[in-house]
C-alpha cells in the first residue's frame, strides 16, 4: 500500500496543494492503512450532562457593542447533489424571486446598517462553487469590506478506490477529488492568511454557519455570553425529534468532554442506542461560535492539525465505490477544554437539504422580514412534517414540474405526506395533517383551487 501513498502525494502536489494539507491526508490514510474507521462505540461515550449545557433563552444580555468584534462565516462549498443540483445550491431561488446568496448578503447589509459596524461576511468555497459564487455576489460591491477577502477555498483530496485503496482515476479528473469536509475550516483559515488578517483587524470571535440555513442569524446575547464567561467554543444545539433520529447527535466522553457522533461514525450494533432520542437528546445545528485567540492557540499547539475524528464517507463515481476522507467542523468541540453547548430553539435550524425542505421554506409558512430574516408565521409554531414520495420528488426537475403553477399554502399544515404523483395547481391549502395516496388507478393526481 505505501506504493499507492505515493502516488497519492504525487497527485496532491501536481495540484499544488499545501504540504499541510498534504500530511493530513496522509495521516488518515495511515489511519485507514490501520484499520481504523471513525467509529465511536457505545462504551467511549455517554450522554452530555447540565453543566456542559446553556439554555438560550437564559441568556439576557442584548448590547451590540461587541459587534465590533465579531465576523460571520457561512460555509459554501455544497451543490445540492441530494436534490439533483449541478451548481452551487446557495445559487437556488429560494424566497420572494431572492436566492440563498442574496437573502445572506442582504441579512449582513442590513444588520451593519442598523447596528453602525462594520462585520465581515466570510464564505468558504469548495473548487466547485467558488466561481460561479463570486460572480453572484458581484452585484453587492459593499459587501466586501477594506483589507479582508469575501472569501477563501477549501482544499481538496483524492477519492480512493475502495476495492484496493488506490487513487481514482476517472476520465473527469474533476470526479476524482472531494472536498475534505467543513471540518478543514480551520486549518484553512490559518494557512490562507485569513485568520491573522482578522485578528489584527481586531476581530476576536467568529460564527460559522451552513450557508443553506437562513436561520443562522447573528445573535448578541450569545456572543456577549461567551465574552463574558471565556468559552472558547460554543456549538448551537436542537431537542431531537423522532424525525431527527437518524442524524448525528451530541455526546461527552467518560471525562465530560463533549463531542459529536455522526451516523457514519456509528457501529452497527450501536445503531438502536445511535437512535435514541431520550438518552441523546440533541444534535448539532452546525451553528458554531469560536474565540479566534484560542483557534489560533490550538492550531500551534497541534502544527495546524486539530484532531478531529476522520470520517470515511462511502461513495460512488460510475460504478466504482470509493471513499472520502472528511473531517466534520462541529467535531472541534472536542478539541477545546470548557466548551459548551447552547440549547437553542428549532427557528435557528432551517436548512434546506431536501425538496420537502424546500417546499417550506417556498410556502407561505415562512415570510422575510424587512432586514431579510427567515420568520416563520405557521399556525402550530413549527415548521410542518413534510414527507415526499423520492420516485416524483427528490430531483429538483421533477419537484419544479409538479409545482409549477403554485405552491400550496402550508400556514395552516402541521404534517403533508404525499405519496403519489401529485401535481399542484393555484390556490391549493393544506389543513392540519393531509396524506395524499395513489389508489392504484389515477396514474396521477392534479390539485386546483382546493383545501385538504
Amino acid at each position: 500500500m505505501q506504493k499507492y501513498l505515493d502516488e497519492f502525494i504525487s497527485l496532491m502536489r501536481k495540484e499544488n496543494l499545501n504540504e499541510v494539507v498534504i500530511q493530513s491526508f496522509t495521516n488518515s490514510y495511515y489511519k485507514i492503512l490501520e484499520g481504523q474507521t471513525g467509529k465511536l462505540s457505545e462504551d467511549e461515550i455517554q450522554p452530555v450532562t447540565e453543566e456542559n449545557l446553556i439554555d438560550h433563552s437564559s441568556l439576557q444580555n442584548d448590547e451590540n457593542e461587541a459587534l465590533d468584534k465579531l465576523v460571520m462565516i457561512k460555509l459554501n462549498g455544497g451543490l445540492g447533489t441530494s436534490m439533483g443540483l449541478k451548481k452551487a445550491k446557495t445559487l437556488l431561488k429560494i424566497k420572494n424571486e431572492l436566492n440563498f446568496l442574496d437573502v445572506i448578503a442582504r441579512q449582513i447589509l442590513s444588520l451593519r446598517k442598523r447596528t453602525n459596524k462594520n462585520i465581515p461576511l466570510l464564505l468558504m468555497h469548495s473548487f466547485n462553487t467558488r466561481d460561479e459564487s463570486l460572480a453572484e455576489l458581484a452585484k453587492y460591491p459593499n459587501l466586501k469590506l477594506p483589507g479582508l477577502p469575501l472569501d477563501f477555498l477549501q482544499n481538496k483530496f483524492p477519492k480512493i478506490k475502495q476495492k484496493d485503496l488506490s487513487p481514482l482515476h476517472n476520465d473527469n479528473d474533476d470526479l476524482n477529488w472531494n472536498p475534505p469536509g467543513h471540518g478543514e475550516i480551520y486549518q484553512v483559515l490559518a494557512l490562507s492568511g485569513v485568520l491573522n488578517k482578522l485578528l489584527d483587524k481586531g476581530y476576536e470571535y467568529a460564527f460559522i454557519s451552513n450557508s443553506d440555513n437562513l436561520g443562522a442569524v447573528i445573535d448578541n446575547r450569545i456572543l456577549n455570553y461567551l465574552i463574558k464567561q471565556h468559552i472558547p467554543f460554543a456549538m448551537e444545539v436542537c431537542r431531537r425529534t423522532a424525525m431527527d433520529k437518524k442524524g448525528g447527535h451530541l455526546a461527552q466522553n467518560r471525562k465530560g468532554q463533549l463531542l459529536l457522533r455522526e451516523s457514519a461514525q456509528c457501529p452497527e450494533t450501536d445503531i438502536a442506542e445511535f437512535q435514541n432520542i431520550d438518552k441523546y437528546r440533541y444534535f448539532n445545528t452546525n451553528n458554531l461560535w469560536i474565540n479566534l485567540k484560542a483557534l489560533k492557540q490550538r492550531l500551534y499547539e497541534t502544527r495546524y492539525h486539530l484532531p478531529l475524528t476522520m470520517i470515511l464517507n462511502s461513495k460512488e463515481v460510475d460504478g466504482e465505490k470509493v471513499f472520502q476522507v472528511e473531517t466534520a467542523m462541529g467535531a472541534a468541540i472536542s478539541v477545546f477544554n470548557d466548551a459548551k453547548a447552547i440549547i437553542v430553539k428549532r427557528n435557528r435550524f432551517t436548512p434546506v437539504k431536501k425538496t420537502n425542505d424546500l417546499l417550506a421554506v417556498w410556502s407561505d409558512c415562512f415570510e422575510l422580514t424587512d432586514d431579510h430574516q427567515l420568520k416563520l408565521v405557521n399556525h402550530y409554531g413549527s415548521s410542518p412534517h413534510i414527507e415526499l414520495e423520492q420516485k416524483y420528488y427528490k430531483d429538483i426537475d421533477d419537484f419544479y414540474e409538479r409545482f409549477q403553477k403554485g405552491i400550496p399554502s402550508l400556514r395552516n399544515c402541521r404534517q403533508l405526506k404525499i405519496n403519489a404523483d401529485a401535481y399542484f395547481g393555484k390556490n391549493v391549502k393544506v389543513i392540519g395533517d393531509v396524506e395524499i395516496r395513489k389508489d392504484g388507478v389515477l396514474h396521477d393526481i392534479v390539485l386546483n383551487d382546493e383545501t385538504w
